[in-house]
């Protein structure tokens, strides 16, 4: 089930759906006689792709995601644990730690890191799996923050979640009652807050790699499309996927709980 959602999710991103639908009007032009019908396609395609590249659309459509939670500011009291999300990473003994892991995951590891410092005792909980590569997600990431300076005792590896459901109950189990800082970017800072508070945790959020940007004033970088902008739109579309798929397994598990409440006819 794991890996078939990944997958579907792979292709409803905008850039390979796009490509599909490009390709589909293709065929109609090459190989039937609808050839009007495909054009309008082909045409669909490029102006959605264009309009996903496009910085007033991307980044309208990604900050009021990314502006839900504010930056992390000190809190009263202390902190007893500081847990970065994964991000993914490659294993690749030619290139520097600090780049096997994504940007994604490089940006909230220096967060952590950076929240960790202010709260002397703080543990540093990093998670994430290792997929088809040798070393977990988790412990390429202890890699870096052990290159960083963070010493290796205050540093504790969740190696077998495979996604942040896992992640959440799997620091739910270690950490209980104890305070705790979540970073994650802050596009997913919504949908991990609801597995973190379903798990029965209360962390305090404190959202990082934001992407959506303001005041560009250079007209050439503003209304040029770009990868960059395409990067956006596909972040709104992936975890707006996320959260239809939580609110799914949410009225999946009400029906069941349902079911399992109702009386017997038969009593």
């Amino acid at each position: 089930m794991f890996a078939l959602k990944k997958i579907v999710s792979a292709f409803l991103m905008p850039l390979p759906s796009l490509l599909l639908i490009g390709f589909i009007g293709l065929m109609l032009i090459m190989f039937t006689t609808k050839r009007k019908t495909g054009c309008l396609i082909v045409l669909f395609s490029y102006v959605c792709l264009f309009m996903a590249s496009f910085q007033p659309v991307s980044s309208r459509l990604l900050a009021p995601l990314e502006r839900q939670y504010s930056a992390f500011l000190p809190i009263e009291g202390t902190v007893n644990y500081v847990m970065v999300l994964g991000g993914g990473h490659v294993v690749d003994s030619q290139i520097p730690p600090t780049s096997q892991i994504s940007r994604t995951a490089l940006m909230r590891l220096t967060e952590g890191i950076r929240i960790m410092r202010m709260y002397p005792g703080a543990k540093l909980i990093l998670s994430g799996y290792a997929a088809q590569t040798r070393l977990s997600h988790a412990r390429m990431l202890a890699k870096v923050a052990l290159s960083l300076g963070v010493a290796k005792s205050d540093i504790i590896l969740l190696e077998n979640a495979r996604d942040t459901w896992e992640e959440a109950q799997q620091a739910a189990n270690f950490i209980g009652n104890q305070k705790l800082v979540l970073v994650t970017s802050a596009s997913h800072m919504k949908r991990a807050l609801h597995e973190f508070r379903s798990a029965g945790l209360d962390p305090v959020p404190a959202p990082t790699n934001y992407l959506s940007l303001k005041d560009i004033a250079q007209p050439w970088e503003k209304y040029a499309p770009k990868s960059l902008y395409l990067e956006q739109t596909e972040k709104y579309w992936h975890e707006t996927l996320g959260q239809l798929w939580q609110q799914l397994k949410k009225w999946v598990s009400s029906q069941e709980a349902a079911v399992s409440g109702s009386p017997d006819d038969n009593t």
